[in-house]
C-alpha cells in the first residue's frame, strides 16, 4: 500500500459527493471542524490539573 495519488483522492471526493450530496458537505465538515475544536480543548484542559499539580509539589 502505497500513498495516494490524484486519481484516487478524485474518486474519493467524488463517492463522497454521491454519498452526501452538495448541500449536506459544509453542515459535515462545520460538525467536524466544531468536534476537532472540542477535542483540542479537552485536551488542553485536561493537561491543565497535572501542571497545578506539579507547581503544588514544588
Amino acid at each position: 500500500m502505497g500513498r495516494l495519488g490524484l486519481p484516487e483522492i478524485l474518486v474519493i471526493v467524488a463517492v463522497i459527493l454521491l454519498l452526501f450530496g452538495g448541500k449536506k458537505i459544509p453542515e459535515l465538515m462545520k460538525g467536524l471542524g466544531s468536534g476537532i475544536k472540542e477535542f483540542k480543548n479537552a485536551a488542553k484542559d485536561g493537561d491543565q490539573p497535572a501542571d497545578k499539580k506539579e507547581d503544588e509539589t514544588k
